[in-house]
């Protein structure tokens, strides 16, 4: 499947590169934060928020593809606008399932800038998604929340959260999890950054009798696992779109610092085992560019076809590999890449962790194998 951009995508990811050179190329632009809302409202007015976005809401109605292409170069240039991810799935998720003012309202509220998060992780319910007990009880004008998620990016800078709860059945079922959306600042609900390598990313919230109305439901009660799977492909493309940015930046980063660093004389890239090192690695990577690609091609081929198998394998290969690569960026910058003055270190605490959220490495491979039946 080619790989070959049309001239209008190009001259798009030419566009984001600059953008991110001139607005996010400095650690003093970037801050410390994940996510810049300075940064995020002007690639809002840019109109790049709507990538994934149906024109009649606002958005580009472009497909997967340039949606991967504005990650992977977002990611590439570093640029602080982690709200987009959680954003862009809970808006595809709301594209899918929801009613027309709620699409109205996510839709737009995502071109115009606004940040969503996703809460589906429990305490005791992480990869066992049917284990989900945080639980919604229909009253007479809508539903009443009642437990804790956990582990949920972007809560704390969102406006709203898309909540996976339970509202029929026990825990252990897959029937009887329904969507709705709350408020960010509902009454009954609080939020609690959870401190990590990354700084302030996730957050544990608590709902105690937090009172929704009935149209917060989004699609059908009792049938938010359908709804979730029909979503794999977006969230999954989102993740490895970012993480092939990420990697690509490390290997770059790396490599410049190689050609410059000189012990015994000579730089340390003119070594054997660094350069066997360095093609292995962009390799790894140009295979992973080609599996993104082709994963969202066939996405935009058909929307409403769930490629468990494709999705999960690109998920799963290309947040390796950027592990590998920044783990190994780290080794070959010997205490340099272990310092703060450069970046290695940051590439590998975030990809350290995009092994995890999404589904983990573990996860996609129990996937892939059962679609060969086993």
């Amino acid at each position: 499947m080619s790989i070959d951009l049309s001239d209008e995508q190009k001259a798009f990811t030419e566009a984001v590169d600059d953008f991110c050179r001139r607005e996010a190329g400095t650690r003093e632009q970037r801050g410390d934060s994940p996510h810049h809302p300075g940064l995020y409202r002007r690639m809002a007015d840019l109109g790049w928020l709507g990538v994934t976005v149906p024109e009649e809401y606002g958005g580009s109605g472009a497909g997967m593809l340039d949606t991967c292409l504005f990650l992977e170069h977002v990611a590439y240039g570093q640029a602080p606008v982690g709200g987009f991810t959680t954003s862009a799935i809970v808006a595809a998720a709301v594209q899918r399932s929801g009613s027309g003012e709620q699409k109205k309202t996510v839709l737009g509220g995502l071109v115009n800038g606004r940040v969503y998060a996703i809460a589906m992780s429990e305490p005791e319910a992480g990869s066992d998604v049917a284990n989900l007990s945080c639980r919604a009880v229909r009253t007479d004008d809508g539903w009443i929340v009642n437990g804790q998620k956990t582990w949920c990016s972007n809560a704390h800078i969102a406006d709203a959260i898309l909540l996976v709860a339970r509202t029929s059945g026990s825990p252990g079922e897959h029937a009887g999890l329904t969507m709705l959306l709350v408020p960010a600042d509902a009454e009954g609900l609080r939020i609690s950054g959870i401190e990590t390598m990354g700084g302030k990313e996730v957050n544990d919230l608590y709902f105690t009798d937090v009172h929704l109305h009935e149209d917060a439901v989004v699609g059908n009660v009792d049938q938010g696992w359908q709804q979730l799977m029909a979503g794999l492909n977006v969230e999954r493309l989102i993740l490895a779109a970012l993480m092939l940015g990420t990697a690509q930046r490390a290997f770059d980063d790396a490599l410049d610092f190689i050609k410059q660093r000189k012990q015994f004389g000579r730089p340390v890239g003119s070594f054997q085992a660094l350069r066997h090192r360095v093609a292995d690695l962009a390799t790894e990577i140009e295979c992973c560019r080609l599996l993104v690609h082709r994963v969202a091609t066939l996405a935009d081929r058909d929307p409403h076809k769930v490629l468990p198998r494709e999705s999960s394998m690109v998920k799963l290969k290309t947040t390796e590999v950027a592990r590998q690569v920044a783990l190994a960026g780290m080794q070959m910058m010997g205490g340099y890449g272990y310092a703060t003055e450069y970046d290695m270190e940051r590439h590998v605490r975030a990809t350290l962790v995009s092994t995890i959220y999404g589904g983990t490495s573990e996860i996609q491979r129990d996937i892939i194998g059962k679609t060969y039946g086993l």
